[in-house]
């Protein structure tokens, strides 16, 4: 066979997993043996995988995670927190993501709503669903910059299209009417359609005060709330405490 003129239609064809596989069944006496079914049904698995690694890359670039060594497996239940098994398990499956639902993590401080976040975003990619991660004063500043820029409504769309928006830090500052109003357009554009995640250190029961406004408040609740789920942590001490020897 000539190896290297397949090679160059595979590359061409960019079926860059296929020609790796190829390359490497070439120096494998082990696979001569094999069927050329077999043989071909390992070029078609090593090409998915491929493809599924350089997805995989792509999101989490794209998702920005602050951490972003977090995952699902890694969970620590030994600390109580208020982590329930079979709700990580249901949140896992990502299917409150495909259903455009809203996730609402709340605690102290230090009790871990960044890192559980950040590892419900990196599931979602490894699902090939598309996330972003944003502290909310870093949202609202790049906001009140595209409206300097006349890229508001561009950017709206943009993170319309998102399928997971995690919003940490909310009610960490205060908010002015530009920001509230910014609040209100991004999460109407992606209520029932698209998924929020909110971290915060303050209650549910009292975002309506901190919004301010009651009416702005009454619309940004009825759509975070109407199809949330709640995750409420608490522990003992701070997880960024190490423990004593």
């Amino acid at each position: 066979m000539l190896l290297q003129p397949t090679l160059d239609t595979l590359n061409r064809l960019k079926l860059f997993g296929m020609a790796q596989a190829l390359e490497e069944q070439a120096t494998q006496s082990a696979v001569h043996g094999l069927a050329f079914e077999e043989r071909f049904a390992l070029l078609l698995d090593r090409e998915v995988l491929y493809r599924e690694n350089r997805r995989l890359t792509r999101l989490l670039q794209l998702a920005q995670l602050k951490n972003r060594g977090a995952s699902l497996e890694d969970v620590n239940f030994r600390t109580r927190r208020g982590l329930d098994r079979s709700q990580l398990a249901s949140l896992g499956s990502g299917d409150w993501i495909r259903a455009g639902q809203t996730l609402l993590v709340q605690g102290a401080t230090g009790t871990g709503k960044t890192w559980l976040a950040c590892a419900l975003a990196h599931q979602a990619c490894r699902q090939g669903l598309s996330a972003w991660y944003v502290r909310a004063p870093r949202l609202f500043e790049e906001l009140t910059l595209c409206h300097a820029d006349g890229t508001f409504r561009k950017r709206l769309a943009a993170l319309a299209k998102i399928q997971l928006v995690v919003i940490d830090d909310f009610a960490i500052a205060p908010l002015g009417p530009r920001e509230r109003n910014d609040l209100l357009e991004l999460l109407d554009d992606r209520v029932g359609a698209r998924a929020t995640l909110i971290t915060s250190q303050l209650p549910v029961e009292h975002w309506h005060e901190y919004i301010g406004d009651p009416t702005l408040a009454d619309a940004i609740l009825d759509r975070l709330l109407q199809r949330a789920h709640r995750v409420q942590l608490q522990v003992d001490r701070s997880l960024r405490t190490p423990e004593p020897a």
